[in-house]
């Protein structure tokens, strides 16, 4: 088990590393064991350095900061291990509008792999998709309203 998961760390760990920046833009991010003679039962560390700021812990940063790290620690996750398929509900919702559009434009990337399911009120992340389905209420009524986005755009100057 130990083994496992020491070769698994190294990995999310690693991938961490190289995910982090490209997502944020720079900067730099790392997992650290606490103990590194026991690892099944000690924490691990995250450390970031968002771009022109000092290095901190997730413990110092902002809510939005910290959405940020969380998303770029579940890609560097899902490089490492590909799901085929991908549901996240608002997992944008604490990002500015810059911040957004980067992790609209980083779902794009990983999509190779991964088909994600963005459930969201971002625009950024509405801009950035194949497919969106909304619902509506007319007179007590639900109805589900799907626009295939480069379909509308073809269509657009028609």
């Amino acid at each position: 088990m130990e083994n496992i998961f020491r070769v698994e760390f190294v990995a999310v760990a690693r991938s961490c590393s190289e995910t982090f920046p490209e997502l944020v833009g720079g900067g730099r991010g790392e997992l650290i064991l606490e103990d590194p003679n026991d690892i099944l039962n000690c924490g691990i560390e995250i450390r970031v350095q968002p771009p022109g700021k000092a290095l901190k812990t997730l413990t110092l940063l902002s809510g939005g900061e910290r959405a940020f790290v969380a998303i770029a620690l579940y890609f560097a996750m899902l490089k490492v291990r590909p799901a085929p398929f991908c549901v996240l509900d608002e997992i944008e919702s604490a990002l500015d509008e810059n911040n957004v559009s980067r992790f609209a434009r980083y779902t794009r990337r990983m999509s190779d792999k991964t088909q994600f399911l963005i459930i969201t009120h971002r625009r950024g992340s509405m801009e950035e998709a194949d497919m969106l389905y909304g619902v509506t209420m007319q007179k007590g009524i639900s109805r589900v309203i799907s626009v295939a986005l480069e379909e509308a755009v073809k269509n657009e100057g028609k």
